[in-house]
């Protein structure tokens, strides 16, 4: 199979397992807004679930992935699978014992932490204990979603991407019957919701074991042949050095992405009760483009490009790069406008019900449109950070995330005054487009030719195209029944059929335009109905 089939493959193998995660973690939403709504106790969780949230995408999933990910790659291509799987067993317990001292200053320095996550709550003595208090109950969750982070790199080093994908809709799955079966019995029910995360943690780094262990891996058992696993074994190992090399930059870049989430939520904790809430919806929902495509398609390419950049083949790196991002865009691009169009009918068929009212959900949709903005901006970054990690290149996109934080913050406190939670999330879609087109520029400065000119008439026919689907989706969308709570039904169905004609009108506006990733769709499906 050719590199760009091999790209595919992957990238729609952990799409698949992705989309039922989203979707199950939508259905995990639905029940929290159903339980909770757009209230202090949700404001609450969400702020303290953001803290080990934002150390699992800093350093876990992440840094983790960067750096673990081309390390281990090079030394399975160069020394073998034995000495492959000498690195995963010492990155594995090193991180064991890094990991678990980390989340027990957390727990021990909790109130430090919310004082600083949430400084709206300090005048609020209720708010603020029962932040710390689920702070506590969840940091275990960084240390079972880091080792879970370790067996799928080494899973995607050996071609294996569904199994990982698909665990961290286990995460969901134990937070939902956490909170249906438990929430009762506690005084206060949004405990059960802590303890799901937790508890969803762990399940999610046990499902991948098995097929860790079948691709001969161990987290103890030595080799023939190995010394004793001493501290200063693990330490001196050359792999593990390199992979604290890239680890540090990485770390920072991640760092500085989240932080700009966490900007975010800083500020909306200074807002009207309820923002946090907005703002976490929203941003959930366009995480769904993001994790679905953006996230898979990064962790897709990231293997095939380090290949090629250990084999030295710059010429396919180059092309794998521009197909993984034309592809990207034709994917996400019509999600983006779709999100912009139905925004209102979407966040009304999953959360206008129970306790959330038809306020709230108008102020989430809004949200979703500035937050919408910037998902193109935001899954290009993943792919060109993953170029920039396969060629050992941890730093630039640590300089150029840098630049991005810095306007984050400087568009969050002009705008949130006039837009109030709105101008947050507007904010963050303006940092990412900054992001975005430095880190081109300079990858395109790093390798040469990139293919520019075709990567940018794709995307124009794409852009062209979702918007014509944009246009038509929003004109036949509207309709008394969103305004109304509940409905789900009615709603659900009516948002399916919405979906489905835009879909369908955005290919085939893409065929008439003659798009090459449409047309490499179309190819790849004849292929397979030949082969049946």
């Amino acid at each position: 199979m050719s590199s760009k089939g091999r790209i595919a493959r992957a990238a729609g193998l952990m799409s698949a397992a992705t989309l039922i995660s989203r979707i199950l973690g939508y259905a995990k939403d639905m029940i929290l807004a159903s339980y909770f709504g757009a209230s202090a106790k949700s404001d609450v969780f969400f702020v303290a679930f953001r803290i080990p949230n934002l150390l699992r995408e800093i350093f876990a999933e992440g840094a983790m992935s960067a750096a673990f990910v081309p390390t281990l790659t090079e030394t399975e291509t160069k020394q073998g699978r034995e000495a492959a799987g000498y690195l995963v067993r010492i990155t594995f317990i090193f991180l064991f014992a890094v990991v678990g001292f980390l989340c027990a200053l957390g727990i021990v320095f909790a109130p430090a932490i919310v004082t600083v996550m949430a400084p709206g709550f300090v005048a609020d003595q209720v708010k603020f204990d029962d932040a710390v208090l689920l702070t506590r109950i969840m940091f275990p969750f960084l240390l079972f979603i880091s080792l879970a982070s370790l067996v799928m790199g080494a899973l995607n080093t050996r071609g294996v991407f569904f199994i990982p994908a698909l665990a961290p809709a286990l995460l969901n799955v134990v937070t939902m019957l956490s909170v249906i079966f438990f929430s009762s019995h506690f005084i206060n029910p949004i405990i059960s919701v802590a303890i799901g995360v937790a508890a969803g943690g762990l399940v999610q780094f046990l499902f991948q074991v098995p097929d860790f262990w079948k691709q001969g891996y161990r987290f103890f058992r030595k080799s023939a042949g190995e010394g004793p696993l001493t501290v200063r074994a693990i330490l001196a190992h050359e792999g593990l050095r390199k992979i604290g090399k890239l680890l540090l930059p990485a770390t920072m870049g991640m760092a500085i992405s989240q932080i700009n989430i966490l900007v975010s939520t800083i500020l909306a904790s200074l807002l009207a009760t309820g923002s946090i809430t907005y703002l976490y919806y929203s941003m959930r929902l366009i995480q769904f483009p993001i994790g679905i495509f953006g996230v898979a398609m990064g962790m897709a390419v990231l293997p095939m490009l380090a290949e090629h950049a250990v084999k030295k083949e710059f010429g396919l790196l180059k092309e794998d790069f521009s197909f993984a991002l034309r592809l990207l865009f034709f994917i996400t691009v019509p999600a983006m406008v779709g999100l912009i169009a139905l925004r209102f009918p979407i966040v009304s068929t999953l959360f206008q019900h129970g306790v959330y009212t038809y306020e709230a959900a108008l102020a989430t949709a809004e949200a979703l449109m500035y937050y919408s903005f910037g998902i193109w901006a935001i899954v290009g970054v993943r792919t060109i950070t993953a170029t920039f990690y396969s060629l050992q290149d941890t730093r630039t996109p640590v300089k150029i995330a840098a630049c991005g934080f810095a306007a984050n913050i400087l568009f969050s406190l002009l705008l949130m005054g006039p837009m109030l939670h709105n101008g947050l999330a507007l904010a963050n879609s303006m940092a990412a487009m900054i992001n975005f087109v430095m880190l081109f520029y300079f990858l395109r400065k790093k390798l040469g030719g990139i293919g520019t000119s075709r990567i940018f008439t794709s995307f124009a026919k794409t852009g062209l195209s979702a918007l014509l689907m944009g246009v038509g989706g929003w004109l036949l969308s509207e309709g008394a029944v969103w305004t109304a709570s509940g409905h789900i039904a009615q709603k659900a169905g009516t948002l399916a059929l919405l979906i489905l004609g835009s879909l369908a009108l955005y290919l085939i506006a893409s065929w008439l335009l003659r798009s090459e990733e449409m047309g490499y769709i179309v190819a790849r499906v004849r292929e397979k109905i030949r082969k049946r």
